[in-house]
């Protein structure tokens, strides 16, 4: 559970924009061509899951999706 924990505070989250920026930059301007473009498109998956407080992780923990309700000890 510590795991979820972290990654629904604001430096997990941090961490995931961050990710998803870098995926999306290597696969657009290092990778390029399909396997760029699909990286990209991966790369968008954490990028949107720190931006809107998402965790992809929590249910596999029996966890809520929101951070929110993940920090506020709902689910």
């Amino acid at each position: 559970m510590g795991f979820v924990k972290f990654m629904v505070s604001p430096a997990g989250r941090l961490i995931r924009a961050i990710a998803g920026i870098a995926l999306i930059v290597v696969g657009l301007l290092i990778v390029k061509g399909t396997v760029g473009i699909v990286l990209a498109v991966v790369g968008v998956v954490p990028l949107a899951a720190g931006v809107f407080d998402l965790c992809i992780f929590a249910p596999l923990f029996g966890m809520p999706f929101s951070g929110g309700k993940v920090r506020g000890g709902q689910g």
